[in-house]
C-alpha cells in the first residue's frame, strides 16, 4: 500500500467516498446572469460596489495560489478555512470514529485540539510536556509509544508550542512520523513559526504522507480578524476534508485583504515586523529575570514569553492596573504559577517592564 493510501485509510470509512455538499459555486458553468444560487438580485445599499452580493469562490483561486506561494507548496495541497480551528475541527471530525479513535495532544497546549476531541466524542490522549532546565518541551518518545500503545489517530505537535514556547526539530517531528505511518497522522501546528525561524515542516511532505501543516494569517501577517487559517497536506486528504468543509468558508472581504497581504511589499513589512519581535522578545527574555517576584522566564520561539511569579495574581493585577492584559496561564496543567505575555511594541513591552519593577518600588 502507497503512502498516501496510507493516510486516506485513516479517514472514517463512513467518509471515505462521501460526495459532501455542492453548492451553487462549485459547478464549473459560465453565464451572464446568474439564477442558480438565489442571490439577491440588487446589491445592498452598504455594499455599493456589490463585492458581497454573490457567494464567494469556496477556495478563492488568488487566495489558494498566493498562500501556495508563500508557503512553497502546490495549490492542491492546501484547504483554506475559517482559521486553524477550522482545519483542526474537520480533520478530528474526519478522521477519528467516535467512540474508539484518539487524539494525542502535549499539554499546556492550545486548547482547541482536545475541545474538537471532545465535541467528537474522540478520546484525549495526554503526553505532558517535560519541564526541564532547557524549557518545557515535547518527550516524543513518550509520543510515540503513547500513540501506538492508546490507538491515536491523530496526534497534534504545536511548533512552537503555545504557550510554553518550545520548537520541535524538523527531525523529531519526522521521527513521530514515521513510527505512526499507517497509524496517525501528525498535525504540526506552524501558528507561530514565522518567529521560530526554522524551514517549516511542510518540506517533509514529499517524503511522509502522514505529515500535515496548519498555518495561518493571524499572528505574523496580523490578520486575526479575517479568520484565514490554512491546512497544508496531501493533495488526496485535502480532497476529501473539503468534501466535509461547510460551504462558502472563506468571505470575499476576508480574501480579498488577505490577497492584498500576500503582495510583495505586505510581505516585506510583515518580514520587518517579524524580526522586530523577535529583537524584542529577546530583550524582555534577558530583563524579566531581574525584576520582582519573577521565577522562570521559558525560552520562546514564538511572539510570546511563558513567565512564572511567586505570586502571579499579584503580577497579573499589577498589569492590568497599568492597563496591560496578559493571558492568564493558572488553569492550565503544570502552570499555576503563570502567566503568557505577547510580545507587543517597545512602547508596550516597556510599560510590562515597568509595571513589574514598580512592584519593587510599592514592596
Amino acid at each position: 500500500m502507497s503512502a498516501v493510501n496510507d493516510v486516506l485509510a485513516l479517514v472514517r470509512p463512513d467518509l471515505q467516498a462521501f460526495a459532501g455538499y455542492s453548492s451553487a459555486r462549485s459547478a464549473a458553468v459560465q453565464g451572464d446572469v446568474w439564477l442558480n444560487a438565489n442571490e439577491s438580485a440588487w446589491t445592498n445599499p452598504a455594499d455599493t460596489a456589490g463585492s458581497s452580493r454573490r457567494y464567494p469562490e469556496p477556495q478563492p483561486l488568488a487566495l489558494r495560489e498566493g498562500l501556495a506561494a508563500l508557503y512553497g507548496v502546490q495549490p492542491q495541497q492546501l484547504l483554506i478555512g475559517r482559521g486553524s480551528d477550522e482545519a483542526i475541527d474537520l480533520l478530528v471530525r474526519a478522521l477519528c470514529v467516535p467512540g474508539r479513535d484518539g487524539v494525542l495532544v502535549t499539554s499546556p497546549v492550545f486548547g482547541m485540539y482536545a475541545v474538537c476531541a471532545r465535541l467528537q466524542g474522540a478520546a484525549l490522549i495526554d503526553v505532558p510536556l517535560v519541564d526541564s532546565a532547557e524549557g518545557l518541551h515535547a518527550d516524543l518518545d513518550a509520543v510515540i509509544s503513547a500513540a501506538q500503545q492508546q490507538g491515536a489517530k491523530l496526534v497534534f505537535l504545536c511548533a512552537p508550542s503555545n504557550p510554553a514556547g518550545s520548537d520541535i526539530s524538523l527531525a523529531g517531528i519526522e521521527r513521530v512520523a514515521t513510527a505512526l505511518r499507517g497509524q496517525a497522522l501528525v498535525v504540526v501546528d506552524e501558528a507561530y513559526v514565522e518567529f521560530a525561524q526554522r524551514p517549516s515542516a511542510t518540506t517533509l511532505l514529499a517524503a511522509h504522507a502522514n505529515v500535515a501543516v496548519l498555518r495561518t494569517l493571524s499572528k505574523a501577517h496580523a490578520l486575526a480578524a479575517a479568520r484565514i487559517g490554512t491546512l497544508i497536506a496531501a493533495p488526496e486528504l485535502i480532497a476529501v476534508l473539503r468534501r466535509c468543509q461547510a460551504p462558502y468558508p472563506v468571505p470575499t472581504p476576508c480574501a480579498e485583504l488577505a490577497v492584498q497581504a500576500l503582495q510583495p511589499a505586505a510581505l516585506d513589512r510583515t518580514a520587518e515586523r517579524v524580526a522586530t519581535v523577535i529583537a524584542e522578545r529577546e530583550r524582555l527574555f534577558a530583563a524579566l529575570p531581574g525584576l520582582p517576584g519573577v521565577r522562570r522566564v521559558y525560552p520562546s520561539s514564538g511572539n510570546y514569553l511563558l513567565v512564572r511569579f511567586g505570586d502571579a495574581q499579584a503580577a497579573f493585577d499589577a498589569l492590568l492596573a497599568a492597563g496591560v492584559v496578559v493571558r492568564d496561564q493558572r488553569a492550565a496543567p503544570q502552570l499555576g504559577d503563570a502567566l503568557r505575555i505577547s510580545i507587543g511594541t517597545r512602547e508596550e513591552n516597556d510599560r510590562v517592564l515597568a509595571a513589574l519593577s514598580a512592584r519593587r518600588a510599592a514592596a
